[in-house]
């Protein structure tokens, strides 16, 4: 490609990953963030925020699944689901192919993200962003939880790594304010980072969580254009059983999803991989301390 565009993300000091893109479709500086969007010949569409890859057409679907379903899943019966950031509409897409969810509120910072991801990306939402049982809310989702007065069964954070906006979404005062909005038995899980590159990041949370509740951990997941290997999702409960069940408690649950919604077949869940997740190797344990 004789004018092809490069384009770089640089998260982790002295190790870059480059894009060659067909054409950069859209540029931005909001109140808030760098948005870009572009094409690719690799990995289809991509959006950057503040130079570090959110989301591609091409994998999206292994973190959104793992995000979603596994917490899902896990919980016996869940109802109303609470999502932090995920301006993509990919976790809300997930959520909503669950027949028994009731009412989902998404609080997203940036209307202009989920704008952008409407018109570049309708493959992420598919109309979700549009179905009545979602309250859209386009607020801090610290100054969120903090004042909330509702509770959910499951609480969904989709946050940008911790830096700028989404440093806020890291800390223990936030950690606090989010589980005052869980009902008993409710499940908290996060996006955590790549612990190969960002094992710090890993700690901090681990040290953040515990003292809040029973049961606290990470699973994994392989999303290739995060580099570095497993990304880790933290998990918070205070049902410690909840991480410990079996495939055929699992496949049984989502069995019963799949009748209600005939057409929802994961491409990278399943029941395995569900329980399988939770097994970490020694370099991630060591982190936890």
């Amino acid at each position: 490609m004789s004018d092809r565009i490069v384009i770089s993300e640089r998260l982790h000091e002295g190790y870059a990953q480059t894009f060659e893109a067909t054409e950069l479709l859209f540029e931005v500086r909001t109140d808030h963030q760098h948005l870009q969007i572009f094409d690719t010949p690799a990995l289809g569409r991509v959006m950057m925020l503040d130079g570090i890859v959110q989301t591609t057409e091409k994998d999206e679907f292994i973190y959104h699944e793992m995000m979603v379903h596994v917490p899902l899943l896990a919980h016996p019966n869940p109802r109303r689901v609470l999502i932090i950031g995920g301006g993509d509409g990919g976790i809300l897409r997930e959520v909503l192919r669950h027949p028994g969810i009731e009412h989902v509120t998404q609080v997203e910072i940036d209307q202009s993200v989920i704008d952008m991801c409407r018109q570049y990306f309708p493959n992420h939402s598919q109309g979700a962003f549009d179905d009545p049982r979602v309250n859209i809310v386009i607020a801090d989702g610290r100054e969120f939880v903090a004042q909330c007065s509702e509770q959910f069964d499951v609480i969904i954070s989709d946050s940008t790594d911790p830096i700028g906006p989404g440093e806020a979404l890291f800390t223990s005062s936030f950690y606090a304010d989010e589980k005052t909005c869980l009902t008993e038995g409710g499940i908290m899980v996060a996006q955590n980072g790549v612990p190969f590159m960002q094992g710090d990041e890993i700690t901090t949370t681990w040290r953040r969580l515990t003292p809040l509740y029973e049961d606290v951990s990470f699973y994994v997941a392989p999303v290739p254009t995060y580099v570095g290997g497993f990304m880790t999702l933290a998990w918070a409960t205070d049902d410690s059983a909840l991480r410990r069940q079996t495939p055929e408690q699992i496949q049984q649950r989502l069995q019963a999803v799949q009748q209600g919604n005939p057409g929802f077949r994961p491409r990278y869940y399943n029941a395995d991989v569900h329980v399988a997740a939770f097994a970490l190797p020694n370099y991630v344990r060591d982190l936890l301390v």
